[in-house]
């Protein structure tokens, strides 16, 4: 196939002639004429619709004929329907159903599978023809022809074919195309819409330019979805879009209307019309009164790209075509068709056709190279190398990275590298030959190959060599990034250590020279480096190398660099570093052992019981806040010791727990009331201990002291009656809010009140419905299976049953019996054998 370029007009057999100069700007479409059976077919006789599916090409010519084709263009199957020109070709979505209508009126509707369908001859042209979409899936089989009037055909319950007339008195139907239940059709009034659904006509859209004659300049319908149509007539396009109306709308209207969204004049002739995203592909004539373009260039078809605006255009892209015998073509004998799965625009003219496709990748790295924009072409070209040859690419690639290099712009050629020698190490170290001679190896460094493919390893050492004169910051960040494996370890150690002979405590160096260790596996004299340096590297390097052994003795070297790392990292390692260890490293560090031991005791109550006695005086020295909670959840805390210590200190709160704990509550209480004057603590500590003689001492202690009486009013209601406090408030005694703390009490004596009740009436409650329950199931039936004898039978209510004769004389009460066995269970052993024996 040949291709067909913008500005180019291609001869009979090819289309590589230039008419005018290459544009700078990149086409949006290639071409290619559709060739094979299809240039056979087009010498004898000439193309007058073509109707395009997915999956193969409906071609329709002038002689009658109908032909299948590939997509390629290749024959695959032949129809002789009439003498005279196919007017048009119909498909279903499925592409197992055909319509085809032709000049003499003939109509034929068939399986391409079945061959059975619909065949009519009428006695004028039929212009037009569309199947459902669902032709084959649909029970009705409906599709419409157009000729003086449109008509529906669709099969009715005896499947017999029924017509409807749905328009007709406004001329030739020109056009028809059918979208989900839309049908819309051009005459020469103008277009109209049908919803199939409701069986309502729902728009006009009027021509606008009347003084074109439609035969010579028809309309172009085409459906960008299923609900959005596109008009192309004479110079004028219109996009409509079909909306529902809303249920207050409706009244007497139809259920649809059509809003038109863009309408606009071109200044050209359309020819066809197809959907681009949301552009629009225009096939069209020029105006015979333009101007801008030459004489013999107006008659050429063009195809545009055009993004619509509500009341213009903007033009994307515009292509002249050439095509066989252009000259002697009109408006009218030009067709654009469309396949929407793969983007795929067909040019119809009656001795050619030419399929316009989006330009891909590889075409926009063809242009690039031919626009010699190396930049832009090694760019696309990382992206895909679907058609560009690697030497090429490598050959575009080192013109670009000698241009950065004479720009001066370094660090994008390095980068530039990477791409464009791929794999190729003599080019690679070709360039850092180079870069070393321009004084740029920093530059390269950071994108050599440090994978599986690797250079040399004297080039790496070269270049860290390079940095080890003039940045050592660079130095290391190199060691750091690449792979120990790219050079000679050793050889890079002895010259760090050369450079450290003259600047001994430089951080960077040593650091580095630590890593270097490190990767060389003497492990041993990097920790002696980081520890040195206190580097946060350090516990890492413990962690991943187990140096365990290496740091008992360097213990308080550690915590005074990161005390909570360190912490974490030796109770992780118990096993490794025992308790004791650490305790007898850090003896005279008694802050640090305080922190150690505390977070032991947080991760295990009983680990460090041997040191809780020594943790009273360090939480006492160092840690107050957390003092209280070690005594409250230690249970080998020596608890003599412990109040010794915060008597000493007079720690009052720690003293009072400890006192209560030892059993002297009352020195306790005595305490919180006489030291700390906290009546609430007081009530709350006498609640805790629930003993009557602490709050009898709360009281007396209390009973001249308005506060604490007001305190013990509005607290102690559930565990100490009120009045006897009451009782003992001198007469006269001022007591703050006294008559809310009264109420108080009432309230809460009168909430027990109410609860006591509530709990009696549930009672009641429960007792009565078990009591029901029970009768209940006494009252069911009972089977009794002894019925065979003529035996009278009694049965109890708790379903034991004796022959009558069997039971003994009534007790006490006259008329009134017992079951023995229950009345047995009641009394006691043997009782029902004492009973049987009255």
């Amino acid at each position: 196939m040949a291709e067909v370029e913008k500005g180019r007009k291609p001869s009979e057999e090819s289309t590589d002639d230039s008419e005018e100069e290459d544009s700078e700007e990149e086409p949006k479409l290639k071409y290619e004429r559709l060739a094979n059976g299809v240039t056979e077919i087009l010498q004898k006789d000439a193309a007058s619709c073509m109707t395009v599916h997915d999956k193969f090409l409906a071609l329709g010519t002038h002689f009658g004929k109908v032909f299948l084709l590939d997509i390629q263009g290749n024959l695959t199957q032949k129809f002789e329907i009439s003498p005279v020109k196919i007017n048009q070709i119909s498909l279903d979505e499925s592409g197992e159903h055909m319509g085809i209508c032709s000049e003499d009126g003939k109509v034929q509707v068939f399986g391409l599978y079945t061959r059975e369908g619909f065949h009519e001859n009428f006695d004028c042209p039929v212009k037009v023809v569309a199947l459902h979409p669902r032709f084959s899936s649909s029970n009705y089989k409906q599709f419409v022809t157009g000729g003086n009037k449109l008509l529906l055909y669709e099969k009715n319950w005896l499947n017999r074919w029924k017509t409807s007339t749905l328009h007709e008195g406004e001329g030739t139907i020109t056009n028809v195309q059918w979208r989900a239940n839309l049908i819309a059709w051009a005459n020469n009034m103008g277009v109209k819409i049908y919803d199939i659904s409701t069986k309502q006509r729902i728009t006009n859209v009027l021509r606008d330019n009347v003084s074109l004659r439609p035969d010579m300049y028809p309309c172009s319908l085409c459906w960008k979805d299923n609900s959005t149509l596109i008009i192309g007539w004479g110079s004028s396009i219109k996009i409509c879009v079909v909306k529902e109306r809303g249920h207050t709308e409706l009244r007497d209207l139809p259920s649809r209307y059509v809003e038109i969204v863009s309408a606009f004049e071109t200044e050209f002739f359309i020819s066809g019309l197809a959907p681009l995203a949301d552009q629009l592909v225009t096939l069209y004539f020029v105006k015979e009164n333009s101007d801008h373009m030459e004489e013999e260039f107006r008659a050429r078809p063009c195809l545009d790209i055009i993004q619509p605006l509500p009341e213009g255009y903007e033009e994307i892209s515009s292509d002249a075509l050439t095509v066989r015998n252009f000259q002697e073509n009109e408006c009218r004998d030009y067709r654009l068709e469309h396949s929407e799965g793969e983007s795929l625009y067909y040019i119809i003219s009656p001795k050619d056709i030419v399929v316009a496709k989006e330009r891909d990748q590889d075409d926009h790295i063809d242009w690039l190279l031919d626009k010699k924009k190396y930049e832009e072409a090694l760019m696309a070209a990382e992206i895909s190398f679907k058609n560009i040859k690697r030497h090429e690419v490598q050959k575009i690639g080192m013109a670009y990275i000698n241009h950065l290099v004479e720009k001066g712009d370094y660090d994008t050629a390095s980068r530039k590298c990477q791409k464009v020698l791929g794999k190729n190490m003599e080019l690679w170290e070709n360039e850092v030959y180079r870069f070393k001679t321009i004084g740029q190896l920093k530059a390269i460094s950071q994108y050599l190959p440090r994978g599986d493919l690797r250079l040399r390893p004297a080039i790496y050492e070269m270049i860290l060599h390079e940095f080890l004169k003039s940045d050592y910051e660079g130095f290391a960040t190199l060691i750091r990034e690449w792979p120990g494996e790219l050079y000679n370890n050793m050889t890079i150690v002895q010259a760090v250590t050369d450079h450290l002979k003259k600047d001994p405590m430089n951080s960077t160096l040593l650091t580095t020279l630590a890593e270097l260790y490190t990767y060389d596996q003497r492990y041993d004299r990097a920790l002696e480096i980081y520890l040195r340096l206190r580097h946060k590297d350090v516990y890492q390097l413990i962690h991943k190398h187990d140096l365990f052994s290496s740091i008992e003795d360097k213990i308080v070297l550690l915590m005074d660099f990161d005390k909570e790392k360190a912490v974490d990292m030796l109770l992780d390692n118990e096993d490794k570093i025992l308790i004791d260890r650490v305790v007898e490293e850090l003896r005279d560090r008694p802050e640090l052992l305080h922190i150690y031991l505390h977070k032991l005791f947080k991760r295990d109550h009983h680990k460090g019981q041997r040191y809780h006695e020594r943790q009273i005086g360090l939480y006492a020295e160092y840690d107050r806040p957390n003092l209280l909670p070690f005594l409250r959840d230690s249970i080998h805390c020596p608890l003599e010791k412990a109040l010794e210590i915060c008597q000493e200190r007079n720690f009052v709160e720690e003293t009072v727990f400890l006192l209560s704990r030892m059993g002297n509550c009352r020195r306790a209480l005595q305490m919180i009331m006489e030291e700390l004057e906290d009546v609430d603590k007081a009530i709350e500590f006498a609640k805790e201990q629930d003993d009557a003689e602490l709050w009898e001492d709360l009281i007396s202690y209390s009973i001249d002291k308005p506060p604490f009486i007001t305190g013990l009013l509005n607290n102690i209601g559930t565990h100490v009656d009120p009045i006897l406090l009451i009782h003992r408030i001198k007469e006269g005694m001022e007591i703050p809010n006294l008559r809310d703390s009264l109420v108080k009490i009432l309230q809460d004596y009168n909430l027990q009140i109410l609860l006591r009740e509530g709990c009696k009436k549930i009672l009641v409650a429960d007792s009565l419905s078990l009591l029901q329950k029970m009768h209940r199931t006494q009252m069911r039936g009972v089977r009794v299976d002894d019925m065979a004898q003529n035996f009278s039978v009694v049965v109890f209510y708790c379903r034991h049953m004796f022959h009558k004769e069997c039971l003994p004389s009534p007790g006490t009460i006259p008329g009134v019996q017992f079951c023995n066995i229950c009345s047995a269970k009641r009394r006691g052993p043997g009782s029902g054998i004492l009973e049987m024996k009255k």
